[in-house]
């Protein structure tokens, strides 16, 4: 239909109430980011404007004097509790979809947990590498707040000292805990299995109710299969045999899966297969279909993203995929809640994607497992694979040529093999003296376990800011820091002394919102511009003004 001025009517009508549209930059990125009104796109003077204020009409309207302009695009005030899935957040008692990933040795500290929740995020406190009385610390500073707040600890797949493994998971249950984020893990394990159906019983209402809840984070389509379907049946014999359960609930069991709740682990720090997540998140849909079309469980299946979630645009790419949630990691270890030294933080508030590389694990370091770190600033990459190397090629330390025995001695362990073995013992004897006595038996695992406590001991250096050893430091970090960095760059959360987590996370997910505000007006064809500033950080106060109900 042509109109007076020429112009052609597209979606429907606008009148004004108080305030005219108005046209240019600053009144773009205003009506964009203030998500608390809806925002009208019209027709005005031959140029598209904008207002938050008056009345749409879709399709045909009386169109008598004063004629009303023509709507080119509309989209409705928008709170972030709407982002990502509303079961999901009612189930853990959330406000917004939105995780702090675990980052072990308590990097992941109860401060940032604590600050997570009560944003109506949730955190997970992190546990990997710690010992069992500071787990238990943790969990008493947790659950004795004034105030509850959603929360869940770490609990990392253990194959060399499954011992720990068990001994985390009786912690757990013996303290409450009822939410692990499930990490590192390749398959199923009975401590694993015994903690998911602990106290499962039926509800009233005749519901299976399942107190222990687990999110996976799982970068391999077989390992997801495992964990949408019900636990193994020879570990619930065990179970039963051992009078953990009984046979009833050994048959409730068998009708719920391992984790309700998965993340699709891409390309992040630590423990990473290094998955794209445009081709992991949608196979893990496929797989949460197939799995719930074949069990017929009587709960939804879900699946969140992690990895590389670092600016508004990834986010919003998370969210319109589908995520029910996404997780962040390596960004809020330069937050200030983290519990890792002020030079870690200076190290990653730093970095470039291109300054990350592959190491070692030291958790899993004789299957050739590796971890994702910080490469700038530090030689631990280089030095961890030597020392695999070293292992992989000799049955005993003394084998190695002698060049290459003092290179480790003198620039890696700085003592001798023999005396670091006497600390690496000393170790293992309060740990787990098992492996003190296989290792003194056996020369490679001798070995092992020696080149082990350089890499484990790497990272506690990290933490601690140790001077004397920052070449040596093991960063856990994805390409989401370097990505993160040059989003930040000149704004208030450059410098990582502003940066908390509750900040990150909310301006990644206004961010992600206003993102899908401006894809929302341009899939009805209205051609808005480019904004070049419009999703630059801002404080937290001001985004709380600009989203309503968080």
């Amino acid at each position: 239909m042509a109109l007076k001025n020429g112009l052609t009517l597209n979606h429907g009508w606008w009148k004004p109430d108080h305030q005219l549209p108005e046209t240019g930059d600053e009144a773009w990125q205003r009506a964009l980011r203030d998500l608390s009104k809806p925002l009208y796109c019209v027709q005005a003077d031959g140029r598209l404007a904008v207002s938050q204020d008056g009345t749409a009409f879709l399709g045909p309207a009386d169109v008598s004097d004063p004629l009303p302009y023509p709507l080119a695009g509309w989209a409705p005030a928008f709170s972030l509790t709407e982002l990502g899935d509303k079961g999901f957040k009612a189930d853990h008692g959330l406000k917004l979809a939105y995780i702090c990933g675990a980052m072990a040795n308590g990097i992941t500290s109860t401060a940032m947990v604590e600050a997570a929740g009560k944003a109506g995020m949730i955190g997970f406190f992190g546990a990997g590498g710690l010992s069992i009385d500071q787990v238990e610390a943790a969990i008493h500073t947790l659950q004795n707040r004034r105030d509850p707040i959603p929360y869940g600890f770490n609990l990392i797949h253990s194959p060399n000292d499954m011992a720990l493994e068990q001994r985390v998971v009786d912690l757990y249950i013996n303290r409450g805990v009822h939410l692990v984020s499930a990490s590192a893990y390749m398959d199923i394990t009975l401590p694993l299995a015994a903690y998911r159906v602990h106290g499962i019983h039926r509800g009233h209402d005749g519901q299976i109710v399942c107190p222990n809840r687990i999110i996976a984070k799982i970068s391999r389509e077989e390992v997801a299969r495992k964990f949408f379907s019900p636990p193994p049946e020879k570990f619930l014999k065990i179970l039963v045999e051992q009078g953990n359960i009984t046979t009833h609930q050994a048959e409730l069991a068998r009708q719920i899966p391992m984790a309700q709740d998965m993340t699709a682990e891409a390309d992040s720090g630590g423990h990473t297969d290094n998955r794209p997540a445009l081709c992991l998140f949608p196979t893990l849909l496929a797989i949460r279909d197939e799995m719930a079309d074949k069990f017929g469980y009587g709960m939804l299946l879900r699946v969140g993203i992690a990895g590389g979630i670092a600016t508004p645009e990834s986010a919003a790419a998370a969210f319109a995929m589908g995520a029910a949630w996404i997780l962040t990691g390596s960004v809020n270890q330069s937050c200030v809640e983290a519990d890792t030294s002020p030079q870690v933080k200076k190290m990653l508030a730093d970095a470039r994607q291109a300054d990350i590389t592959m190491a070692p694990a030291a958790d899993m370091f004789e299957m050739g497992v590796k971890v994702q770190v910080l490469k700038r600033g530090t030689l631990f990459s280089l030095r961890g694979a030597k020392l695999y190397e070293i292992y992989r090629n000799y049955d005993r330390f003394s084998d190695v040529p002698e060049n290459q025995r003092k290179v480790v001695e003198e620039t890696v362990l700085k003592c001798g093999f023999e005396e670091e073995w006497e600390n690496t013992r000393n170790f293992f004897m309060h740990r787990d003296p098992s492996q003190v006595e296989r290792a003194e038996k056996d020369p490679k695992h001798k070995m092992a376990l020696v080149f082990r406590s350089y890499l484990g001991q790497a990272a506690i250096w990290a933490k601690k800011g140790l001077p004397d050893r920052v070449i040596d430091y093991q960063i856990w970090c994805g390409p989401a820091m370097g990505a993160f960095n040059e989003w930040v760059r000149g704004s208030y959360l450059e410098a990582p002394q502003n940066r908390t987590v509750v900040g990150v996370g909310l301006n990644l997910l206004h961010g992600a919102a206003v993102m899908g505000r401006l894809n929302t007006l341009r899939h009805q064809g209205a051609q808005i511009p480019e904004f070049p500033n419009l999703l630059a950080p801002v404080p937290e106060d001001e985004i709380r003004r600009l989203v309503p109900a968080i």
